[in-house]
């Protein structure tokens, strides 16, 4: 036991009129474990607890960040209490840092208060259906450094929170999941346009999904080439891009078979072919 303590009390840093030693350090590397493990354990139960109680799921991923930042920093300084190190000895140091930090890691700050910034203000929130560009997907989480979205494809997508800030993103549910699309139908000339007209309204009105406030409307477009061209206008509550396509798809089954029963039809290019000239018949066997 004497040689263990002799070992223990061996001085290997000192700072100031400060010395640290083994046994010093050992004590705090421990404490420095347990202290994050502690952090990380309560920032979990705390979470789980909050969505147990059904709080936004933003606000959670905000109230969970900003807990695991604070936890960390009274455990540095409670460490540094326990070294006996105060905190104007890391001002040089620290001044060091943040010059390094300010050249090197631009674009690592940027990111990390932009993630902040998206927590705090909530222009993108967890679940929304976001387009950018091409891209199209749902928001799953919100980052220190990134935001993880999954594409319509089922690809994960990691977004720098600084890119979201700076470019033009589209949220289709920023302030609510209601969406306008459109069904486009041409059908012949000669048919009763007013009948049209009532069986795409019928159409609307079977459908579960379409909304009656806003009300869905009939427009008849133009007058094409081949066709009366007709755009049945609803409005849905809507999550993803899928969905739409889903809806559509669904009013233009219910068209087509109340067309058919009605027997309207739907236009398709028709070509009129005039022939200037004979028509020369040979028989093989002539020539």
């Amino acid at each position: 036991m004497e040689e263990i303590k002799h070992i223990m009390s061996v001085q290997l840093l000192s700072v100031g009129e400060h010395s640290l030693t083994l046994g010093q350090l050992l004590s705090v590397a421990l404490f420095t474990v347990i202290g994050v493990c502690v952090v990380i354990w309560t920032s979990k139960l705390v979470r789980s607890k909050l969505l147990a109680r059904k709080v936004n799921a933003d606000a959670v991923q905000m109230i969970s960040r900003a807990y695991i930042v604070i936890g960390f920093v009274v455990l540095g300084v409670m460490t540094l209490d326990f070294l006996g190190i105060p905190l104007a000895a890391f001002a040089f140091i620290s001044g060091a840092i943040a010059i390094g930090v300010g050249f090197g890691a631009q674009n690592i700050i940027n990111n990390f208060i932009s993630g902040w910034i998206l927590m705090w203000e909530r222009p993108i929130r967890i679940g929304d259906f976001l387009e950018m560009g091409e891209v199209r997907g749902t928001v799953e989480s919100i980052n220190t450094r990134s935001t993880c979205i999954r594409r319509v494809d089922g690809v994960h997508l990691l977004v720098p929170n600084s890119y979201l800030l700076e470019n033009t993103v589209t949220n289709w549910t920023l302030i609510d999941r209601l969406v306008r699309t459109s069904v486009r139908v041409g059908v012949a000339y000669g048919s009763d346009i007013n009948l049209v007209t009532q069986l795409l309204r019928q159409a609307a009105e079977e459908h579960a999904q379409v909304l009656k406030d806003p009300e869905y409307s009939v427009i008849f477009d133009d007058f094409g080439d081949n066709s009366l061209i007709f755009d049945l206008n609803v409005w849905v509550h809507a999550t993803a891009e899928r969905s739409l396509r889903v809806i559509r798809s669904d009013l233009r089954y219910q068209i087509d078979a109340l067309f058919r029963e009605h027997e309207v039809v739907i236009s398709f290019p028709q070509r009129d072919v005039h022939l200037d000239g004979k028509l020369v018949l040979e028989n093989a066997g002539d020539r």
